[in-house]
């Protein structure tokens, strides 16, 4: 059977229908008394109303149920720096996932600048419109920046390219972890990549944040492109000298291939084809290995397997345990939407992976991950969000 050619298929659906998503009406706008009603003079009303009582806007717009998919076009993908307009087929399609999966009105805002000053400007002045703000393919170190600054909203902030990734590269290694009946907090972890990715997943993983975390692995040594992430060394940006407080307690040092030794876990959040069968066999017995590079991984998953490894996950949909941000960022919006939730927490998050590694009731080497378009994933992960959200009620 020939393979689909997606590249000539994408460029005609997208031709074909002019984008991805459109705004539809709720209800038939027929009659003048319709128009007087949803226009000028009725309209009038319920604008008075949340005049008078501002929290009553979620009560007569849709701003509860909408949600702003933003970027600035700085990591769009594998595909780097291409630009605002050049991001917003992708932001479409985010979108287009936020309707599908948990019945959320989104929108692409694909912001004409890469300075966070401004972006955090753009997205205070639009947040009125919003119930919540998932920031899309923004790069290191601007998303950090952006996000921070902007948890005093009042609306749930979340960069799902870092915390999306963590809650399902989490959820993935609980299930992965029985699979080789082994204790999450024995596991050496090294995860390669400190930019958006690497640190959301490093600070998850640790139970950075959380007073008294139920599940943190043993240890976690994160690496970037100049070798392991130690204190010794100065050429750190603020966010990488944070990740000392909770990585690489040993203080360990060398490239990620010295990190590798004896490591029951390595996760790649980096560049394609940086591992060999060879650097799989230094790592511990049953090693899990999450290659999470796009569209190549970090290897491929049967030169893991010929290496020694025991459960193999990349983020292609086209290979068994598929990492991808689609399980988590619509059950986890929902939930908070629904919770009315001001911010996104940890203990969201930790709840959000747990629900989605319940999803798999018989994890084997190749599923410790629900697929993508298992239905009952966006249900479980809303619920438990949602039961956080309200525990924890702010």
């Amino acid at each position: 059977m020939p393979v689909k050619d997606f590249t000539k298929a994408s460029l005609e659906l997208h031709e074909k229908h002019k984008g991805k998503i459109s705004v539809r009406l709720k209800f038939p706008v027929n009659t003048q008394d319709d128009l007087s009603t949803v226009y000028s003079p009725g309209v009038a009303a319920p604008c008075e109303a949340i005049a008078a009582e501002r929290e009553k806007v979620y009560i007569y717009t849709n701003k509860g149920n909408t949600v702003a998919v933003v970027s600035d076009g700085s990591a769009v993908l594998g595909l780097g720096n291409i630009g605002a307009e050049a991001a917003i087929p992708v932001m479409e399609g985010k979108s287009m996932l936020f309707k599908k999966f948990a019945g959320i009105d989104a929108f692409p805002i694909c912001v004409a600048s890469q300075d966070a000053e401004e972006i955090i400007r753009t997205v205070r002045n639009i947040a009125p419109v919003f119930g919540g703000i998932n920031l899309e393919d923004i790069s290191a170190p601007h998303c950090f920046i952006v996000e921070e600054h902007l948890q005093d909203l009042g609306i749930p902030v979340f960069h799902d390219d870092q915390h999306g990734t963590a809650v399902v590269v989490l959820a993935g290694l609980i299930n992965a972890s029985r699979v080789v009946n082994k204790k999450l907090g024995e596991m050496k972890v090294v995860i390669n990549g400190a930019g958006a990715a690497g640190i959301a997943i490093a600070k998850l993983l640790s139970g950075f944040g959380v007073k008294r975390p139920k599940i943190k692995v043993g240890q976690v040594i994160l690496c970037d492109r100049h070798g392991i992430i130690h204190a010794g060394r100065t050429d750190l940006n603020e966010y990488k000298i944070e990740a000392l407080q909770y990585s690489n307690k040993a203080g360990v040092t060398g490239n990620v291939f010295d990190a590798l030794h004896d490591a029951d876990v390595f996760i790649g959040v980096s560049q394609a084809n940086l591992l060999t069968q060879a650097h799989i066999r230094t790592m511990a017995k049953d090693a899990i290995v999450f290659a999470l590079a796009n569209p190549t991984p970090e290897i491929m998953p049967e030169e893991a397997y010929k290496g020694g490894a025991a459960i193999v996950g990349t983020g292609r949909s086209d290979m068994p345990n598929q990492v991808n941000n689609v399980l988590g960022f619509p059950g986890i919006f929902r939930g908070a939407l629904d919770a009315r939730a001001p911010r996104i927490t940890m203990e969201m998050k930790l709840a959000a992976a747990h629900a989605i590694a319940s999803c798999v009731k018989d994890p084997h080497r190749e599923y410790v991950i629900p697929g993508a378009l298992d239905k009952s994933v966006v249900r479980k992960v809303a619920k438990a969000v949602y039961k956080a959200a309200m525990k924890g009620k702010f």
